[in-house]
Parts: C-alpha cells; sequence; structure tokens
C-alpha cells in the first residue's frame, strides 16, 4: 500500500508515469503487485497470496527480492514504477525475481525521470525461472527532454527446462541521452525466449545495446531483435549474439537501424558461435533510410514528408 507520507511525491510521479503510458490506478489496486520506487526508497506496494516481496534500501537506492510460489499464475501484470523527480543524483536499482515451477507472470516497468540534467540510473535485473514456467517483463522509460539522463540497464535472465522468457526495453517517447542497454539470456531444454530493443534517439544522444543468447539446452530457441531509429547528431552501437551450445538449439539475432541526418553514426555487429554441430543460427542485420516507397505512399495521401516519416517510425516503434 501508498505510504501517506509520499502521497504528494506520488501524485508528482503519477503525472509522468501516466505520461510513459502506465495504468495509475492499478498501482493503487489492492488485487494487483505493485511497487513504486522514488529516489532511494520504496514508497508503496502491494502484493497478494502466492508472490512474496522484501526490500531493503542500499546507497543511493533499493534492492528488491520478489519470489512467486510454484504453481502460481498471476491473474494481473505485476506492476513497477520507478522515478527519480530531481534534476541531479544517482539512482540504484537491485532487482532478483525468483519464478517457481509451472507459473506464470507478466511484468509491466515504467521509468520515470522526467527532470533529469546531470542524472545517472543503474539497474540490474535478475531473474530465475523455474520448469514449465513463462514470464514476460515490458519496460518503458521517459526521459527528460534535456538529454542529461544516463541510464545502464542490466537484464539476466536463467531458464530452466521448458520456461518462457520475454522481454522488451522501450525508449520512443523522449530524449535518451546516454543509454547502454544488456540482456543476456541462459537457456535450458526446450525453453524459448525473445528479447527485444526499440529506441528513438535525437540530437547527440548515445545508445549502446548488447543481446545475448546462449541456448545451452537441447532444442532450446531465442529471438534477439533491436529496432533503433537514429537522428541529428546521434549515435548508436547495436551488438547481437548467439550461441548455439546444444543440440538442435535454434537461435535468430536481427539488427533493424534507420538513419535520418547527415551526422549520425550508426553500427551494428552480428555475432554467432556455433559449439554443437546440430544448433542452428541466423542472423539478419540493416541500415539505411526510411523506406521510399512507403514514404511516397503516405505523401501521396496528403501527409507531408515530416509527418509521414513520423508515422511509418512510429509504427516500426511500437
Amino acid at each position: 500500500m501508498l505510504e501517506t507520507r509520499y502521497d504528494k511525491e506520488f501524485e508528482a510521479l503519477a503525472k509522468y508515469y501516466e505520461k510513459s503510458g502506465g495504468d495509475v490506478s492499478k498501482l493503487l489496486d489492492k488485487r494487483v503487485v505493485s511497487i513504486i520506487v522514488s529516489g532511494n526508497q520504496i514508497i508503496g506496494r502491494n502484493t497478494v497470496p502466492g508472490v512474496k516481496i522484501e526490500s531493503e534500501e542500499i546507497e543511493n537506492g533499493v534492492k528488491i527480492y520478489l519470489e512467486i510460489e510454484d504453481n502460481v499464475s498471476i491473474e494481473n501484470p505485476i506492476h513497477l514504477c520507478t522515478g527519480y523527480l530531481k534534476p541531479e543524483g544517482v539512482q540504484v536499482v537491485l532487482i532478483d525475481t525468483k519464478i517457481g515451477k509451472n507459473s506464470k507472470a507478466e511484468f509491466l516497468s515504467h521509468c520515470v525521470f522526467p527532470r533529469g540534467k546531470k542524472f545517472t540510473h543503474r539497474m540490474i535485473s535478475n531473474i530465475e525461472i523455474g520448469e514449465n514456467s513463462s514470464l514476460s517483463y515490458e519496460d518503458v522509460h521517459f526521459h527528460s527532454e534535456d538529454g542529461g539522463v544516463t541510464v545502464e540497464a542490466i537484464y539476466n535472465a536463467r531458464l530452466s527446462k521448458n520456461a518462457k522468457y520475454d522481454n522488451t526495453f522501450h525508449l520512443t517517447k523522449t530524449r535518451v541521452g546516454k543509454l547502454k542497454v544488456n540482456m543476456n539470456v541462459d537457456l535450458g531444454e526446450y525453453a524459448s525466449a525473445y528479447i527485444e530493443s526499440k529506441v528513438y534517439e535525437k540530437k547527440d544522444d548515445v545508445v549502446e545495446i548488447i543481446e545475448t543468447l546462449n541456448l545451452n539446452g537441447q532444442h532450446s530457441s531465442g529471438i534477439a531483435k533491436t529496432v533503433v531509429f537514429s537522428t541529428d547528431e546521434s549515435s548508436a552501437k547495436i551488438i547481437n549474439k548467439a550461441y548455439g551450445n546444444a543440440p538442435y538449439s535454434k537461435g535468430h539475432i536481427e539488427c533493424n537501424e534507420i538513419v535520418k541526418g547527415e551526422n549520425v553514426r550508426v553500427g551494428t555487429i552480428p555475432e554467432l558461435y556455433v559449439k554443437d554441430e546440430k544448433a542452428e543460427l541466423t542472423h539478419e542485420a540493416s541500415i539505411g533510410r526510411i523506406n521510399s516507397k512507403q514514404l511516397e505512399t503516405l505523401m501521396a495521401k496528403g501527409l507531408g514528408e515530416e509527418e509521414a516519416t513520423e508515422l511509418i517510425i512510429r509504427g516500426m516503434l511500437k
């Protein structure tokens, strides 16, 4: 539950939370598992039967332990709100999540740093998913338009036999600032994963994304996908990796970078490593401008070039 002494802080946070696409009512719903972090404090939380939450304050941040017991299917998505309302500072968020056997959960995470001018957010998420369990994790970011936000986000996931994991990172509504995303997934037998990052960078934003699939179990499968739209003087470096370490494992990595601007600097590096002759890995990568045929079609319908470009990009980043 929300602690009453943080009412005003929550109201300020809620405004930007909704701008990022979050539903504030879910954070206060007793039927919904929720965690609200502001600065280095947890100002609100709620849980339901089958879900354990523990937390502690650490230097410049918080550490959260979340466990879902065996044979538990969470009806409503788990809502996480992480915010920082001051223009300067550092925030560290460490999240350890454990999903038991035969369980299912969905996370909706919104990180809002609307006033950051000299602010750094560091997040490490360690996830363990038990046999026959599934977890989807959507992480949406909303930053300031000053470009003064630095985010370093690390996601580590370990999947047991027949587990399923989806993880998406989206930063498309505001300036990026400086961003480093690192997703690592270790897959056991028959486990499957889909990891994706979508970013829209402007001005002198800087992006670095590394996505790695470790296909350690036989018949494991995974897809790692990145979509980046780079404009103005922004730069991006994308590295997608897949390791076929087990028989009949399958992995696919894909990177699409769209550029608009004479001073954009982007690069993509696909890396495939096969350690078992029965593994199968594929990749696809592209760097280029907006599809001219799509652009011409929309302009023929009365849209200006800028409007048409924005519509195409929004569709890709949706």
